[in-house]
This record gives structure tokens, C-alpha cells and sequence, in this order.
């Protein structure tokens, strides 16, 4: 996966009713994982810090395009 833009974690974490922080830090830390890894963090962690659903879908987003879809 590539590392994402500031501007792109920026916009997504921009989103209504998303944490920005969290959103900001997970897309962040990412370097080095696969699309596999980042999503099953992902869901470890939106379980752990109870993060609601559009946190959830933004940093899923970041990963589909840190993996190259849209």
C-alpha cells in the first residue's frame, strides 16, 4: 500500500460525524502493512475505542485508496 497524501487523510478525516483524530492517526500509521493487516486493525481498534460507524468507513476508505482502488 502507498502512503497516503496529507490532503487525502485531510478530506477524510473532514467527513460529518467522524473522529478526526482517530481518522488522522490510524491512516497515518499504516506504512508497512498490507490491505489485510490495515483492515483487521481497523476493526480491532474501531471495537476497542468505539468508534461509530462513519469513523469506521472513513479510515476504510483511506485504506482502499492507500491500496490503490477509489
Amino acid at each position: 500500500m502507498r502512503k497516503l497524501l496529507d490532503v487525502e487523510i485531510v478530506m477524510l478525516a473532514g467527513r460529518s460525524k467522524v473522529r478526526r483524530i482517530a481518522v488522522e492517526n490510524f491512516l497515518s500509521s499504516m506504512d508497512g502493512l498490507t490491505e489485510m493487516e490495515a483492515v483487521g486493525n481497523l476493526y480491532q481498534d474501531a471495537r476497542l475505542y468505539g468508534w461509530n460507524g462513519p469513523t469506521v468507513d472513513a479510515i476504510r476508505k483511506g485504506i482502499q485508496l492507500a491500496a490503490g482502488g477509489k
